[in-house]
């Protein structure tokens, strides 16, 4: 049962699906799927980030799902998909394979697109061979590979080991957010989204963030602390273009230039002037438009790396909204904490000092 008991409304109400399934991952876990849109449309498939679920992709399924098949899918423990005790990024990627598995025939390609931790699940599976033979091409929104705690700017201090512990302390925390009030909005507005995020939009998030259990929350969270994928990114062999707010206080943009100069067929990085880190949301008609642009280019065809080269060489750097489009920006990210080896976060107790901790501060996505 979905626990958005008052799931958005209005532009950002959730799509009915055409088609609602259970996969199974590897271990066990059960994860709840939805199919949008004519059956034999070029397919998409879309991962949501830490504490959201599927309503969060609902303008890019409104949007695609009139001539695209969309695949949607809640993380573990998100959404309608029941909590598990395992925790890491190796079930983040067995848990897209078998999305994957299920819902598109072998061989079959499709865009993949993640958000946040959905944009690192598809680091974690880079290497895997059925999301190799499945996707075509990925959009990174808003992600980062590695450094998530030390590079974030939630807490408005100089960059430092005080200011990554304290980050560290307010996202791991374990306090429930309760319900979504005018302070509850103006927090999350603060942390996850740009200053002229409308209304609507920040309380679409709020809504999202808020449903998402606690002890899930505090679970990934310790994941994502501990998060290292930059060889993902180097083993991401398919056309890649990424997008970022410039604004993003959970994943700045030096996780997106990191990204885009360290992946093999980067095809676009859009740099979004003011927007914050939940840009599906903040800017979906964007990111729906270069979702358009790579199925267009990429599903149903073999291009070799010449012809990826020469994309990559043209890619369109126009933008309506006025974002700044890079290719091959400078790595700002050097350093990468220690290896996620997350598979005991339910039992960790790296958040101790989150029951003093502002609630309201870690609606993070």
């Amino acid at each position: 049962m979905s626990r958005l008991t008052q799931p958005p409304a209005g532009p950002c109400a959730p799509p009915v699906p055409a088609r609602e399934l259970t996969v199974v991952s590897a271990d066990g876990a059960r994860l709840h799927a939805e199919v949008h849109g004519p059956g034999d449309a070029p397919a998409v498939v879309l991962a949501h980030g830490w504490t959201c679920s599927t309503a969060f992709w609902a303008a890019q399924i409104r949007d695609l799902a009139v001539d695209h098949r969309v695949i949607a899918y809640d993380q573990r423990g998100h959404g309608r998909s029941p909590a598990h005790p395992v925790c890491s990024t190796r079930a983040l990627a067995d848990d897209l394979e078998a999305v994957l598995a299920h819902t598109l025939a072998p061989g079959e390609r499709a865009v993949v697109a993640g958000h946040s931790m959905g944009g690192m699940t598809v680091l974690a599976a880079s290497a895997r061979p059925r999301f190799r033979e499945h996707a075509a091409a990925v959009l990174l929104c808003s992600t980062g590979s590695s450094r998530l705690v030390a590079e974030a700017r939630v807490v408005p201090m100089r960059a430092g080991r005080g200011r990554t512990w304290l980050t560290a302390r307010i996202l791991g925390s374990r306090a429930p957010l309760g319900p979504v009030t005018p302070m509850a909005r103006r927090i999350l507005k603060y942390a996850t989204m740009g200053a002229g995020s409308a209304p609507h939009m920040v309380e679409a998030c709020a809504r999202i963030v808020h449903a998402c259990p606690r002890g899930v929350r505090h679970a990934w969270s310790l994941v994502l602390e501990r998060l290292d994928l930059d060889d993902g990114v180097r083993e991401l062999a398919v056309p890649t273009a990424v997008v970022a707010g410039s604004a993003d206080r959970l994943t700045p943009p030096v996780h997106a230039r990191a990204i885009a100069a360290a992946l093999p067929l980067c095809v676009g990085l859009t740099e979004l002037p003011g927007l914050g880190h939940m840009t599906p949301v903040e800017a979906p008609d964007l990111v729906s438009g270069r979702i358009r642009e790579l199925v267009t280019t990429y599903v149903g065809r073999t291009k070799d790396t010449k012809d990826t080269k020469d994309t990559k060489d043209t890619a369109d750097t126009e933008d309506t909204t006025g974002a700044v489009d890079t290719v091959g920006a400078e790595n700002g990210m050097d350093g990468t904490d220690a290896e996620n080896g997350a598979d005991g976060a339910d039992g960790a107790d790296g958040a101790d000092g989150a029951d003093g901790a502002d609630a309201h501060a870690k609606e993070g996505a």
